[in-house]
């Protein structure tokens, strides 16, 4: 028996083994959906424990962009503002043929969530970010260097035991979780233990990433471009901080290798005017593009976030915003169970929302991909010849971007009032408003991560919430005086948001989605059942 195999018998031995901490949630994995979830859980005041293997950030930078609505999230934990000193935001794209010479361009579109649609990240250098926000929380313990061996679930439902590894010192320790998040990545312990399916597919063409640090700039080096070269598609992408990101796929008779080497790299960006003294090259690496799904989001009180419960192509820059919109959805959730403001069938509503949102965003990356990665002549001819004539319709490249590209967030189905409204399950825009003390604010940081109703006129009594204390907001007209429960709607955006919706009163969920909503004197839903909301004792620091 080996040393470590023996201390975890011996942790399993109820005589033996000592009780390490007990703890609201376990979050195991800490790259951008763990500790997105450590940020969240710490400003709702519940004692978490993240277990992290590695002892530093990744520092392979995988991501390359994120959007509106991921900066949102981040804004609920204090750090939006922060990490956009570290973006570029709201630069132009262009589909280029192989001659360089664009086919299709777009800009992207704002959709009201009070950051710029789009922005490039360098991703090391926004985990670190976000990491040092978490440290901020005395409630979250940050155990790197830990690797979870087993987990097991309690027979009578109240948690789960993990048995935890030390790498730095072989010692093992037993922990226990009400509640357990993991987010360890594509390849899963956690859910290869819960013996959960990952069905999908791999595409056949691996690509080699690279990530350089630009010491020359050249023309327009700060344009997204996808060369779609039939020869050998491209992805050509500004990254802030001074870096620049290629990615090349690995054709047929290539030397997987070689392609890795300097050499090789400086040959494929000479095509585009990229000589050896404008770049350093860090790093390069060769992946493969996935399509894959977990059979289940839960098992007992085990969740699985982020690539842990699925995979997606890198084409539309979504894999880890579909992880932090998992680690959104779930966290307040999680909060409101442990507080007894939600029975716990209510954790059931996370898959319910998350897997259609990203198996819908997923078949968008594969059909840029498609446009991307297209070899086959006659059909980059038609390509390359059909879409700049629709292109200089004005709008069409926004229209086709806003209506292909990353699909709104909305929710069919989960937590939501019955019947339903043409606003259910959407999430109200987010933009300045005028807040009662005459300071001007973003919407979120005056709505405080709560229950709360919302009003576009006098409030209509709503007794079954009334009796709950959901707190009232009403939405004044631009230009109307700061008043004491109300916002004004200083640009113009929440009323005419509620008139297009035919709603003057909502419901909102302490994530800003639609709960319920009702036309003028008209009756709300009743609240979820066994709603029954407690007081707060923590609050979002403002980004």
């Amino acid at each position: 028996m080996s040393e470590i195999s023996a201390k975890i018998r011996a942790e399993e031995d109820p005589g033996d083994a000592v009780e390490a901490g007990a703890y609201d949630v376990a979050v195991i994995g800490y790259g951008p959906t763990g500790v997105t979830a450590a940020n969240l859980l710490g400003v709702m005041g519940l004692r978490v424990v993240v277990l992290e293997r590695d002892a530093e950030v990744y520092s392979r930078a995988r991501a390359i962009s994120t959007d509106e609505e991921v900066m949102r999230i981040w804004q609920r934990a204090g750090l939006a503002d922060r990490l956009k000193r570290d973006m570029l935001a709201e630069r132009p794209l262009d589909f280029v043929d192989a001659r360089g010479r664009a086919f299709l361009s777009a800009s992207p579109t704002p959709r009201g969530h009070g950051h710029p649609p789009q922005m490039f990240i360098y991703q090391p250098a926004l985990e670190q970010v976000l990491r040092d926000g978490a440290g901020r929380y005395p409630n979250v313990e940050i155990l790197l260097r830990h690797e979870c061996l087993r987990l097991r679930q309690s027979m009578d439902g109240d948690g789960a035991e993990l048995t935890v590894l030390s790498t730095a010192d072989d010692c093992v320790r037993r922990l226990r979780a009400k509640y357990v998040i993991a987010a360890d990545g594509g390849s899963s312990l956690t859910r290869a233990q819960l013996n959960v399916g990952y069905e999908g597919r791999t595409y056949e063409d691996r690509w080699v990433v690279i990530d350089t640090e630009m010491l020359k700039p050249w023309p327009d080096h700060d344009r997204l471009r996808f060369r779609c070269d039939p020869a050998r598609p491209a992805v050509d992408c500004p990254t802030p901080l001074g870096h620049h990101r290629w990615e090349f796929p690995i054709l047929p008779g290539d030397d997987e290798k070689h392609l890795t080497t300097d050499d090789a790299i400086y040959s494929m960006v000479s095509r585009y005017g990229i000589s050896r003294d404008s770049i350093k090259i860090l790093r390069a690496t060769v992946y493969s593009h996935h399509v894959r799904f977990a059979a289940r989001f839960r098992v007992g009180r085990v969740f699985l976030a982020g690539d842990a419960a699925h995979a997606m192509p890198p084409w539309i820059g979504q894999g880890m915003a579909a992880g932090v919109r998992d680690a959104a959805n779930l966290c307040w959730k999680l909060d409101s169970v442990l507080r007894g403001e939600l029975p716990e069938a209510v954790l059931d509503s996370y898959e319910a929302e998350r897997k259609p949102h990203v198996k819908e965003v997923t078949k968008r990356a594969v059909f840029v991909g498609r446009i991307i990665t297209e070899r086959r002549l006659p059909v980059t001819r038609v390509r390359n010849t059909v879409l700049p004539v629709l292109n200089r319709i004005p709008g069409f490249g926004g229209w086709l971007q806003d209506s292909n590209w990353i699909p709104v967030a909305h929710y069919a189905d989960g937590l939501q009032a019955r019947p339903r409204t043409k606003a259910s399950g959407y999430q109200i825009p987010q933009p300045w408003v005028t807040g009662s003390d005459g300071d001007r604010v973003r919407l979120d940081d005056v709505l405080g991560g709560r229950w709360l109703l919302l009003h576009s006129g006098p409030p209509a009594p709503q007794p079954a919430w009334d009796r709950a204390d959901v707190p009232s907001v009403t939405v004044l007209p631009a230009g109307s005086r700061p008043a004491e429960g109300a916002v004004v709607d200083s640009d113009g955006v929440l009323l005419p948001w509620l008139a297009a919706h035919r709603v003057a009163t909502l419901a909102l969920r302490p994530d800003a989605y639609v709960y319920a909503a009702a036309p003028a004197d008209a009756q709300l839903p009743p609240p979820p059942a066994g709603f029954a909301p407690a007081p707060r004792t923590s609050a979002s620091i403002a980004s």
